[in-house]
């Protein structure tokens, strides 16, 4: 259950532009405040936190370096931490100390919007980061299979530059790729399913982008008329239900493990789900939210390194050139991709350079929590760590405003590092993914499709940008990196 900071000093209506004042003694005092503490500054710095939190952030970080300070919210104060020894006492708090669930699940809104049997229940979370991460190799060959039929459907092959929608195109191929691991064929090429879990996340998102600027009081309210779930519960049980009602029957005629049980996400939500979990309805907003995840994270990270690759092209021969000897050496196999350490480097450092989460580490705190430096965090605070800036600073990554695709290819080359630095590692250096065992369960998988994507990509096509040389500008969206999801990048196919 989240836990309302018992402590704010101020709320605010900004469609209304009129602020209401709660006057409390500040528990934060201790802690300084980016843009002011008193009322009337936090609450214009709060005010444009929505398209400046980036600004903010880094004012911060450069100000009071090594320490924590707090930037204001809409309805909270978000209290940012940067240190090493920091960030790894949120890694090791409880979770009925600090909350990653309870952070998400009011951050996305997940119960207004998504349905509130999905933050009382979350057994999903555990089958992406058990049996999805333990099958990538069993399932790889269907994956690949469905991106290179994806990729060629949605990005045609020409002998001319053509310009190609880059983020809408992205989206439907890791829909489609997702979807043959989610729910497996013939699902997962059925337009209609696919758009509907397109919708989804789309309307997520664009309904906790209101949902972020309302006062707390209103949004339960509000959220009513923004939810999309029974309609797309509805959507998507066209053409899931009679596959599950199917599958149930099989399993009550035949026991759990019946002849010729599909490996699939589907199947594993069937052998764990209980009680009224097994309703189709409930067994499709499980689907759907899996794929809010994948195709929200999923599409924006390969278009953020796609930008980089159309942009500086020249990264395209080194990188045929690892993934051809690779691919001669292993095939297409999940034991390859492990292989293609530039590849690899290309994908983190465009995870380190842009990300798409200004913080991550994100708890709220259930308890009282007190820093070994003797910084007291009251129940009821948000805490995060400051990513964009640590991913940028040069102290940590040498040059690290320049985006250097290779920069962690080189450093696994050197003795004893060649097994860390993967795209999927985590530190308290390099948290785009979390930290710990909050760390987000499906990034093995992501990695894997992502650099599928990227190799078939690269051997096939040639790029570069509508705009030779220019890199489309990220757009700021509250705590939110994403790549311009209105530019065009050229493609051909590939001629060297």
């Amino acid at each position: 259950m989240h836990i309302p900071d018992p402590h704010r000093t101020f709320g605010f209506i900004p469609a209304l532009g009129e602020a209401f004042i709660i006057f409390k003694r500040d528990p934060y005092a201790h802690i300084p405040a980016v843009g002011g503490a008193d009322i009337i500054s936090s609450y214009l710095t709060a005010r444009k936190s929505y398209s400046h939190s980036r600004e903010l952030i880094s004012e911060g970080y450069a100000k009071y370096k090594g320490g924590i300070f707090r930037i204001p919210e809409n309805d909270r104060w978000n209290i940012i931490v940067s240190r090493s020894d920091h960030i790894e006492e949120i890694r090791k708090a409880p979770d009925n100390v600090l909350s990653f669930s309870d952070f998400t699940n009011a951050e996305f809104f997940v119960k207004e919007l998504m349905g509130p049997t999905l933050t009382e229940n979350e057994y999903q979370i555990d089958l992406v980061r058990g049996q999805l991460t333990k099958n990538l190799s069993l399932l790889f060959d269907d994956l690949r299979e469905e991106v290179m039929l994806a990729m060629d459907e949605n990005i045609p092959l020409t002998d001319d530059w053509t310009p190609v929608h880059a983020f809408s195109k992205m989206v439907e191929v890791v829909a489609r790729a997702s979807n043959r691991i989610f729910v497996g064929l013939p699902v997962c090429r059925e337009p209609e399913f696919l758009q509907v879990n397109i919708d989804y996340t789309m309307d997520a998102n664009a309904g906790r982008d209101i949902l972020i600027r309302l006062p707390v009081f209103l949004r339960t309210l509000v959220s009513k008329f923004l939810t999309t779930v029974p309609k797309s519960i509805a959507r998507a049980s066209k053409h899931l239900g009679p596959i599950i009602q199917e599958r149930l029957n099989l399993i009550d005629e035949y026991g759990p493990d019946y002849p010729d049980k599909p490996v699939d996400f589907l199947s594993w939500l069937l052998g764990v789900a209980t009680g009224k979990e097994r309703r189709i309805p409930q067994l499709v907003n499980r689907i759907l939210h899996v794929n809010f995840a994948a195709i929200h994270t999923s599409s924006m990270s390969f278009t953020h390194a796609l930008y980089h690759l159309a942009t500086e092209p020249h990264y395209l021969q080194p990188l045929r050139e690892e993934i051809e000897t690779v691919i001669d050496e292993e095939g297409w196999t999940k034991v390859a991709m492990t292989k293609m350490h530039k590849l690899d480097s290309f994908f983190r450092e465009s995870q380190r350079y842009n990300g798409i989460s200004l913080l991550t580490l994100s708890r709220i705190a259930l308890k009282d929590f007190t820093f070994s430096d003797g910084t007291f965090i009251p129940k009821g605070s948000t805490i995060s760590a400051a990513t964009y800036s640590i991913h940028r600073d040069d102290e940590k990554y040498p040059d690290g405003e320049k985006f250097d695709g290779f920069r962690f290819a080189r450093i696994r080359a050197q003795e004893g590092q060649n097994t860390s630095h993967q795209f999927v590692n985590t530190s308290a250096d390099y948290v785009p993914f979390g930290h710990g065992k909050h760390a987000c369960p499906g990034r093995f998988f992501a990695a894997n499709e992502l650099k599928l994507m990227m190799a078939y990509l690269v051997l096939n096509y040639d790029v570069k940008m509508e705009n030779e040389g220019v890199r489309p500008p990220n757009v700021a969206a509250a705590l939110a990196c994403i790549p311009d999801v209105t530019a065009n990048v050229m493609f051909r196919c590939r001629r060297s």
